[in-house]
């Protein structure tokens, strides 16, 4: 630490010395004519020694520096790459180039100058002038690489697009999904809208909410845990498909799956059921990697998965449970008996853990990740699944299905309930459980009731998580790797 301060200390002496010189070191803007990547398309096919009649003015920090007594080389980068740069005082001028002396790795300059080729035929520019754009007051790191700098990294991550090039790609082509998903939605005839994110009552979902407070209004609210019952709302009122790319807040653990702000894809759409939404699924992921990889093939963890073999495997709940683990779900009735079947299977759980909780970890442990080909998990207990249709030919499982690939959980997805006496029952029955974390009894959502009185058209719904696809992907292992700015334990000073 003594170090790095004694460096921010002389970089602080050096922006006091170009104050002197009566340099600008924070300009408020700078105009280019190029970025580098367009420099490198247009002039790349230059010879060895070879230069252009025209300049070219681009910007960029500086990330290495070669003085070397009036002539020098420096690389400069920008967001499109990274090129080279080549300062002589001759050209300069002796007043420029002794600005330049003053500029350290890590500050941003911009740059005229012609293009050219050198000996070794490297594309870089003759610079004719160079403008001060910003003054870096700490260096920047050397090194940064493996576990030990991972904390540093996730808080630190201006730093980190910065220094590893790679981790810039993952959030381009984070970016490129979520393009995909409201390309493919959009041109399948559905409506992108915007619903609360701070909510009166808590619902559609079983989590924990982050509970907050409205001043002017005097009372409280609750970030919400998905905008499930007011995108039905919306099919109530006559829009058959819609969906939404949200914000969800859930106050639970943090883990390499879990973070407690994250990106869901919600969506609904009127006339279908979770068939239809198995479909849909199919063909909106195909259509994601074909339009950001240019292929349907994937590699995650080593594991070679192949997304255009359609249908996706299909499996029953019950069945994939009995198969691994010998339990038969149909004969578990209350949460003391599931505990049992946790416990005769070695599968750790909270003591406040819901039987549908329990149920996830016994599912985690023994069959998820098995399930790397893109697999259907069908059917699932109606009284885990409160706001999904029940099956006509066994009422006690719903017709919901969760989609895994590569071991992953992705997506979940309901033949939505419309009954509205039917889903006061349910949501009788949720009332008598409490919400630990706020502390508060769970309350019925007699707004939405009272919009499936009025009737809602059959209907499938599909939730995929956005963060989860991006791991896939970019064949990470950790949620926060595909979050910019994931949530943090406070910082040790």
């Amino acid at each position: 630490m003594a170090e790095i301060d004694n460096l921010i200390q002389q970089r602080k002496q050096k922006l006091e010395e170009l104050r002197k010189m009566g340099v600008d070191p924070y300009p408020h803007s700078f105009s280019t004519t190029h970025n580098i990547n367009q420099v490198r398309t247009r002039y790349g096919n230059l010879k060895a020694e070879e230069k252009t009649r025209e300049t070219v003015t681009l910007a960029g920090r500086i990330l290495s520096l070669r003085r070397m007594g009036k002539a020098s080389f420096a690389d400069i980068k920008d967001e499109t790459g990274k090129l080279q740069i080549y300062i002589r005082e001759d050209v300069l001028g002796e007043g420029n180039y002794e600005i330049f002396r003053k500029l350290d790795i890590g500050d941003f300059v911009g740059v005229t100058g012609r293009v050219f080729s050198t000996k070794t035929g490297e594309l870089s520019i003759q610079v004719e002038n160079i403008l001060l754009l910003a003054k870096s007051l700490r260096p920047l790191p050397e090194k940064w690489h493996g576990l030990r700098d991972i904390e540093t990294r996730y808080r630190q991550r201006y730093m980190d697009l910065v220094v590893n090039e790679e981790v810039k790609g993952v959030f381009l082509t984070r970016s490129l999904i979520i393009k995909a998903i409201r390309k493919f939605l959009d041109n399948s005839g559905f409506l992108e809208v915007e619903t609360p994110m701070m909510q009166s009552i808590v619902g559609g979902a079983a989590a924990k909410p982050f509970l907050t407070y409205h001043q002017a209004l005097d009372m409280e609210l609750y970030l919400r845990i998905s905008p499930e019952l007011f995108l039905k709302r919306l099919v109530v009122g006559g829009m058959e498909k819609v969906y939404e790319v949200n914000r969800n807040f859930r106050n639970e653990g943090i883990s390499t799956r879990h973070n407690p702000e994250f990106t869901m894809l919600e969506l609904y759409q009127a006339y279908s059921d979770y068939n239809g939404m198995m479909e849909l699924c199919e063909k909106m992921i195909i259509f994601i990697s074909q339009e950001v990889l240019g292929k349907d093939e994937l590699l995650y963890q080593n594991n070679k998965i192949s997304l255009g073999k359609v249908p996706w495997e299909r499996l029953s709940l019950q069945a994939l449970l009995k198969e691994n683990t010998g339990l038969d779900l149909a004969k578990i009735d209350s949460l003391t008996e599931m505990r049992k079947a946790a416990d005769r299977l070695k599968v750790k759980y909270e003591k406040d853990s819901p039987k549908h909780k329990i149920l996830d970890h016994i599912f985690g442990e023994y069959v998820q990740k098995k399930l790397i080909q893109p697999t259907f998990v069908l059917d699932y207990p109606v009284d885990f699944s409160p706001l999904a249709k029940t099956k006509k030919e066994n009422p006690r499982l719903a017709e919901r299905f969760e989609l895994f690939i590569g071991g992953e959980e992705l997506a979940n997805a309901y033949s939505e309930l419309n009954d509205p006496i039917e889903q006061r029952k349910r949501m009788e029955a949720q009332v008598r459980e409490r919400d630990v974390s706020a502390g508060k009894e769970v309350k019925i959502d007699e707004d939405y009731l009272r919009a499936l009185e009025y009737g809602m058209p059959p209907c499938g719904g599909l939730g995929l998580g956005v963060d989860r696809l991006v791991m896939v992907f970019v064949n990470s292992n950790s949620i926060r790797d595909v979050i910019l700015f994931p949530q943090m334990r406070k910082e040790v000073e």
